[in-house]
């Protein structure tokens, strides 16, 4: 797993008191996998990702994680199932859960978590299901 491959953008884009245009936003995204800070929400971050492909295995042992899909589809690759998501839909995955999230086309997606994260995640790269 090469980091530079998933960009993420750990400083908030707007923060509080702005409008966030998110449609304009994903529709700058030139690359097939970036992620931005919207904003920092109490203990939390709010980030837009705009995804094709496949993020690694990963897990957080702290911190939740909470998916909604804007457009698109997304598999969320759990140790035991994939749940597949599509517009307005969500999904909460708890800390310590091995997890990676896939999508065959591009997509648009909130993510809600806590603003210590390491988005990459607590495991060892090429961690085993």
């Amino acid at each position: 797993m090469n980091p530079a491959d998933f960009p993420i953008h750990l400083d908030e884009k707007y923060g509080f008191g702005r409008k966030m245009d998110l449609p304009a936003l994903a529709a700058s995204c030139r690359e097939e996998w970036t992620n931005h800070t919207l904003c920092r929400v109490n203990d939390c971050v709010v980030r837009v990702g705009v995804v094709k492909g496949e993020f690694p295995w990963h897990r957080h042992e702290k911190e939740d994680e909470f998916f909604l899909v804007l457009s698109g589809r997304l598999l969320l690759d759990l140790q035991d199932e994939t749940v597949a998501l599509g517009p307005h839909e969500g999904h909460a995955v708890r800390r310590g859960t091995l997890h990676r999230t896939r999508a065959g086309e591009r997509t648009v997606m909130i993510m809600v978590e806590g603003a210590a994260v390491a988005p990459l995640g607590d495991a060892a790269p090429g961690a085993a299901r």
